[in-house]
C-alpha cells in the first residue's frame, strides 16, 4: 500500500490538464504510441468537438523509479465552473493534486475556486506551470502569482508543457515524494465509497470506487449501505485505458465493481461498499449536490415519455449532479422539471440525450428556485413561474444572489463593473492580485446571470475574464410573474418571473421575438404580455389572405364588399377553433433576446 498515490489534476479551462495527463500516460507506457490521440482520456464525441472535459476520468499507471514499482491512480477533472461537482467528486478520492497554471495565463477564478476545494479536502498540492514552451509564456511572473497563492517555495514549482514533455519526469518524481500514500487498514471491514458510475447496456451499471478500508475479492457478497440493496461481485478490477480484471483489490486502491445492477436508482454516487457479513458504518460521503438552474425537459412526441425518463436516469448514473423530477404543462404535455449546475451543463444534457439516447426534446426557458412567503409566514420553495399562488396571497418572495469571483486584467474593469451593475450587482471588494491584475468580487441575483451573462462577460473582456461562482444567500425582491398570452391563452412554458422595473422592457422585446418567429396562420394572432391582469405590450401577426377579389374586374364595388365579407366571416368562424402553433426555436428565443 506505500507504493500506491491516488492524484488528480485540478485547472482553470484551457490551461492543459487533458494534454499534460496524456504525456504522464505516454511517459509511464500505460498508453502504446500507437494508440495515443490528443486529450485520449476525453473518449465523448462531444469533448472532442468542443475540446473540452466533460466527465472527470480515471486510469491507473504503474511507473518505476529509483528500482522501486508505484501504482498511480490519476483522475483527469473538468475545469468549467457548470462541472464543478464532477471535480469535488474526484478530490474525495484522491490524497494529493496536480495544480496546474497557464504559464500565458495565469491564476483565473477555476484555479482558485478548485484549489480551495482541494486544501479543504486536506490534498498535498503540487503546483506546476504548464505551456512554458509558447512564445508568449511568462513562467517567472506567474510563478510569483503561485507563491502569493500558496505560500510555497520556489523550488516546489514545477515548469512542464504538455505538448512537449518538459518537466514529465519531476512531475512524476514529485507525485511519488511528496503526496502521501492512501492511510487505511486492509484487515478491517470492508469501506468502499463509489465516486462515479456509468451504464453499460451489456453489463448492467459499472460503479468505481475508492476503498477506504478493508479488501474486496471477486465474488464476494456485498451491500450498497445507503440503498440496502446486496449483490454478488461479478467482477472487480482497475481501470487502465479499459477495464482489467483483478482477483482482489485492497485499501488505498481505485477500481470498479460490476454485480448485474440494472436499475439507475440502486447505485448513488456517494454511497458506500460493505461487506453482507462484516458490515461497516457508511463513509461521510461529499454533500448532495444543489442545482442551480431549473428547465422543464418535454418529449416532441407525447409517447415519448417513459424513454425519456429512462434516457435521464442512465445519463444521471454518469452525471450525478443533473436531478429531475416529473411535471406537466398545458402547452407541452408531460416531461421533466430538470436541474442543472448551469447553461453550458443544460446544453451539454440536451445534446447528450439527442445522441446518446436520440431523443428529441423541447427545453423552456431556464430559471431559478425561488422562496415565497404567504401572509401567513408560511415558506413555499418555487422552482416554476406556473407554481407561483395567487398574488393576492404573497407577502413577499426571496430569490438566491450568489457571491461571484471575475479576475480580469485592469482594462476593462469598467465594461465588466457596468455588465454587474446592470444585471443588478452589488459590488463587495475590489483588490489587485499582482501586477495588473484586478480580483471582483460583486454580489449577483442568480437569475440574472443565467442566461447569457458569461458570454456577455466574455466577449466585453476579449476573453480575458475569468467567472465563479457559488450561492451566497437570500434575499428580498420585487419580482412579478410575466405572462405571454397568444389569442389570450396563457402559454405557460414562456411564462417568467422577472424584477419589476425589467419586466416592461422585457414583455416588449419577447412580443416582438415572438412576432418574428411564430408563422402566420389563416386568422390574426394577438401576442400580448401581462403582469396579472394588466397587458403590458402587444403585436399582432396579421392573417395571411387569399385575395379574394382578384376575379373582380370593374363593375360595382359592391361586388367586392360582399366577396370580402363572405370571406371575413369564414375568418372568424375559423378564429373560434384555431390553435396556434409555435415552433420550437420561439421556446428558446427568450434565452437570446438581445
Amino acid at each position: 500500500m506505500k507504493n500506491i498515490r491516488n492524484f488528480c489534476i485540478i485547472a482553470h479551462i484551457d490551461h492543459g490538464k487533458s494534454t499534460l495527463a496524456d504525456r504522464l500516460l505516454e511517459y509511464t507506457k500505460t498508453i502504446d504510441s500507437k494508440d495515443l490521440q490528443a486529450q485520449v482520456l476525453d473518449d465523448m464525441d462531444l469533448e472532442r468537438e468542443r475540446g473540452i472535459t466533460i466527465k472527470s476520468h480515471a486510469i491507473q499507471m504503474d511507473y518505476r523509479l529509483d528500482g522501486e514499482d508505484y501504482t498511480l491512480n490519476l483522475i483527469d477533472t473538468p475545469g468549467h465552473v457548470d462541472f464543478s461537482y464532477e471535480v469535488s467528486r474526484s478530490i474525495a478520492a484522491c490524497e494529493g493534486a496536480l495544480l496546474i497554471v497557464d504559464a500565458t495565463q495565469g491564476i483565473q477564478a477555476q484555479t482558485i475556486s478548485n484549489l480551495y476545494m482541494a486544501i479543504d479536502s486536506d490534498l498535498e498540492i503540487i503546483p506546476v506551470i504548464n505551456k512554458v514552451d509558447l512564445e508568449s509564456a511568462n513562467p517567472d511572473e506567474v510563478e510569483d502569482q503561485i507563491v502569493d497563492l500558496l505560500g510555497c517555495k520556489r523550488e516546489e514549482i514545477i515548469r512542464a508543457s504538455g505538448k512537449t514533455g518538459i518537466g514529465v519526469p519531476e512531475i512524476l518524481r514529485a507525485i511519488i515524494e511528496r503526496i502521501p500514500s492512501p492511510k487505511g487498514d486492509p484487515e478491517a471491514p470492508l469501506q468502499a465509497l463509489i465516486f462515479d458510475s456509468v451504464f453499460n447496456p451489456f453489463r448492467g451499471i459499472i460503479a468505481y470506487f475508492k476503498i477506504e478500508n478493508g479488501t474486496i475479492h471477486k465474488d464476494d457478497f456485498v451491500k450498497f449501505v445507503a440503498t440496502g440493496k446486496e449483490y454478488h461481485a461479478d467482477e472487480i478490477g482497475v481501470l487502465k485505458m479499459d477495464l482489467s480484471p483483478r482477483k482482489e483489490l485492497s485499501a488505498g486502491n481505485v477500481g470498479y465493481i460490476i454485480s448485474g445492477i440494472k436499475t439507475s436508482k440502486e447505485v448513488k454516487v456517494g454511497d458506500t461498499i460493505t461487506h453482507v457479513n462484516r458490515p461497516a458504518p457508511a463513509i461521510a460521503g461529499f454533500e448532495e449536490v444543489k442545482p442551480m438552474v431549473f428547465a422543464g425537459v418535454y418529449p416532441i412526441e407525447a409517447e415519448d415519455f417513459e424513454n425519456l425518463r429512462s434516457s435521464l436516469e442512465k445519463l444521471q448514473l454518469n452525471d450525478a449532479s443533473l436531478t429531475f423530477q416529473p411535471e406537466s404543462s398545458m402547452a407541452l404535455g408531460f416531461g421533466f422539471r430538470c436541474g442543472f449546475l448551469g447553461l453550458l451543463h443544460m446544453e451539454i444534457i440536451q445534446e447528450r440525450l439527442s445522441r446518446e439516447f436520440n431523443m428529441d426534446v423541447i427545453t423552456t426557458v431556464p430559471n431559478v428556485s425561488y422562496k415565497v412567503f404567504d401572509k401567513k409566514g408560511n415558506e413555499t420553495e418555487v422552482h416554476n413561474p406556473s407554481g407561483l399562488p395567487d398574488i393576492t396571497m404573497i407577502d413577499h418572495i426571496e430569490e438566491p444572489y450568489i457571491r461571484s469571483s471575475i479576475i480580469t486584467t485592469t482594462d476593462f474593469i469598467g465594461p465588466i463593473m457596468t455588465l454587474c451593475l446592470g444585471k443588478r450587482g452589488e459590488l463587495v471588494k475590489q483588490e489587485f492580485i499582482s501586477g495588473n491584475r484586478v480580483e471582483l468580487i460583486f454580489d449577483i441575483p442568480l437569475g440574472e446571470i443565467v442566461i447569457d451573462f458569461y458570454d456577455k462577460l466574455k466577449s466585453i473582456s476579449k476573453g480575458y475574464a475569468s467567472f465563479d461562482y457559488h450561492l451566497h444567500d437570500f434575499r428580498n425582491s420585487r419580482l412579478v410573474k410575466l405572462d405571454v398570452l397568444l389569442n389570450g391563452e396563457p402559454v405557460d412554458a414562456l411564462s417568467t418571473l422577472t424584477h419589476a422595473d425589467n419586466a416592461v422592457q422585457f414583455g416588449r422585446r419577447m412580443c416582438e421575438k415572438l412576432k418574428e418567429l411564430i408563422p402566420r396562420h389563416q386568422f390574426d394572432i394577438a401576442i400580448q404580455a401581462a403582469i396579472g391582469a394588466k397587458i403590458i405590450a402587444r403585436e399582432t401577426i396579421k392573417a395571411v389572405r387569399k385575395d379574394v377579389t382578384a376575379k373582380c374586374y370593374g363593375g360595382d364595388v359592391s361586388r367586392k364588399r360582399k366577396l370580402l365579407e363572405k370571406q371575413k366571416a369564414g375568418k372568424k368562424r375559423m378564429k373560434q377553433i384555431g390553435s396556434v402553433q409555435v415552433p420550437q426555436k420561439a421556446f428558446l428565443a427568450v434565452l437570446k433576446l438581445d
